[in-house]
């Protein structure tokens, strides 16, 4: 990288991307993560802003080190961090990590949840941590088992399709490690339509384009709001996300693979209750689709379905004219009693094939899980995704 290339079309003392990393007992993974950093083939000017959340390791050593040497590459680096006993949470590393810095852009790589490595070195690196502070144990299997790595052109093709969309979340296709991890999870990711990054936003799968991933500009960060800073339990990424569209925002994706997504099926899984994000789909499908429709079937008659349908508004479950179904034994049964119902009688939600029954649906089957079954019984009925159906899967 050189400095003369970097600054390049650039105003004296402008800034054009930051890249916003929160850190938190990072020290097993952050020479990968900040190494993916200095090697950017960005030639504007750029940026890394740290934010060290209360880590107990090496991870500030880490970040010394890389000091100097993306500074010696014409790469400014701020930190800062809190000294505090305790950690403040991702929601409020990011954010602060976000006003220390000056970009007109912000690139997101988080260093919160990593594990990199062999099982060997990782597995010496997390036993050291807890050795030194049993408390850690929480802490350090607090958060989703992924890390990030940036390929080399991600900030300068998110940049390019950044200045064209400055209302937007710009994502980009990933690439996993080991390749058979969270396959269908990864298919979503990537294939996703671009009037599918819109209307496929209520599914259990959260934003259509993965944190790690988001590339906006800082106007509109902070024309949507900052992160929620509630801490652990708090599902930071989707509310800021929900917000973002709330307030007429665009979702995009970069088609190039630019992100290292590693799994850890050793890691725990993300802290915040499932409940607490189901509550929150609900609330923002209601507000989304549900408010502007007169009435509609649920397709899935079982578990899922159920639970959509206790989980709704009183309004919203006075609107549901039927579930509909495959399962030949649920169909004969004729009807879902609410048995939770204060009414009397009862309220009986008829039960149909999907031939049957009539649009708009709302989708509890899971996708690309059934062999094709399921995508060609939806085709065969000629609907139109974000009009006549909405997934919720």
């Amino acid at each position: 990288m050189a400095e003369a290339e970097r600054a390049a079309g650039s105003p004296p003392g402008s800034v054009q991307v930051s890249v916003i990393v929160p850190v938190h007992n990072s020290q097993c993974w952050l020479d990968e993560c900040l190494k993916s950093v200095w090697e950017q083939d960005f030639k504007q000017t750029m940026e890394l802003s740290i934010f060290n959340d209360a880590s107990k390791d090496g991870s500030a050593e880490i970040i010394a080190k890389w000091k100097i040497k993306l500074e010696d590459a014409g790469v400014p680096v701020i930190v800062g961090s809190n000294d505090s006993a305790q950690p403040r949470g991702v929601g409020f590393a990011k954010n602060q990590a976000i006003m220390q810095s000056s970009g007109t852009y912000l690139c997101f790589l988080d260093s919160f949840h990593l594990l990199v490595g062999t099982d060997e070195v990782r597995c010496k690196c997390v036993i050291s941590v807890l050795e030194r502070n049993q408390a850690m144990v929480t802490v350090t299997f607090i958060f989703v088992p992924f890390d990030d790595v940036m390929m080399p052109q991600r900030v300068r093709l998110q940049y390019e399709a950044a200045i064209q969309h400055p209302n937007s979340i710009i994502g980009c296709q990933v690439r996993r490690e080991p390749p058979e991890s969270t396959e269908r999870y990864t298919r979503w990711i990537n294939n996703l339509t671009e009037e599918q990054l819109l209307t496929q936003v209520f599914t259990s799968h959260g934003p259509t384009v993965i944190m790690p991933t988001w590339f906006c500009s800082r106007e509109w960060f902070y024309q949507v709001g900052k992160f929620d800073e509630g801490g652990k339990g708090v599902p930071e990424d989707l509310l800021f996300f929900y917000k973002h569209l709330q307030k007429g925002g665009e979702v995009l994706r970069v088609n190039h693979c630019l992100l290292l997504y590693r799994y850890h099926p050793q890691a725990a899984t993300h802290s915040v209750l499932e409940e607490t994000i189901w509550n929150h789909r609900v609330k923002f499908l209601e507000d989304r689709v549900l408010s502007s429709w007169m009435s509609f079937t649920i397709w899935n008659a079982g578990k899922q379905g159920r639970k959509l349908y206790r989980s709704l508004s009183p309004a919203n479950r006075e609107k549901v004219t039927a579930f509909c179904d495959v399962d030949e034994k649920k169909i004969a049964k004729g009807f879902y009693t609410f048995e939770e119902s204060e009414e009397r009688p009862k309220p009986k939600i008829p039960i149909c094939h999907f031939r049957e029954a009539t649009p708009p649906f709302i989708i509890c089957v899971k996708q690309d899980l059934t062999g094709g079954a399921f995508e060609t019984n939806l085709n065969m009925l000629n609907l139109k995704e974000g009009m006549d159906y909405y997934h919720f899967n």
